[in-house]
């Protein structure tokens, strides 16, 4: 994926979201329709299982759907609604997650998402996958 010049800028959008500051997200990859986000596995985003929990997976695929869709339309942006199907548990030492543009239109972006877990090794093992709708907000009217 050729990488857009705007990746230090929307690396900066991450670094201001205080959430994903705290998980220690990775925007990697930014340009074309596409974005790549992300994080190293730490035992405290575990569930009781040992594996990474649902909710840190669902904020990975919601955050890079968006991204993705920032490629094309711009950084004012909403999630308007993803579905997610866990299709394994996520174990490893990187959670990556892929997204790229299905359609831009003027109000809405549909994109998908592949979350794949790399283990030590570097295999990557397809773990999750999203479809999710970004709304592009109408312009603030002046009164």
């Amino acid at each position: 994926m050729t990488e857009d010049p705007n990746l230090a800028v929307a690396q900066k959008v991450l670094a201001a979201q205080p959430f994903s500051n705290l998980l220690g997200a990775r925007l990697v990859a930014f340009g074309a329709g596409q974005a790549t986000l992300e994080l190293d596995i730490r035992d405290d985003l575990r569930q009781q299982n040992g594996f990474v929990h649902g909710g840190v997976v669902a904020y990975a695929a919601d955050n890079t759907l968006t991204f993705a869709a920032g490629t094309l339309v711009g950084a004012r942006l909403l999630t308007a609604g993803f579905s997610i199907d866990y299709l394994r548990p996520v174990n490893g030492t990187l959670l990556r997650a892929h997204a790229q543009v299905v359609r831009a239109g003027r109000s809405r972006v549909v994109c998908r998402c592949d979350l794949t877990a790399v283990d030590s090794e570097g295999v990557e093992t397809l773990c999750a996958v999203a479809q999710g709708t970004i709304a592009v907000p109408e312009p603030a009217q002046e009164t």
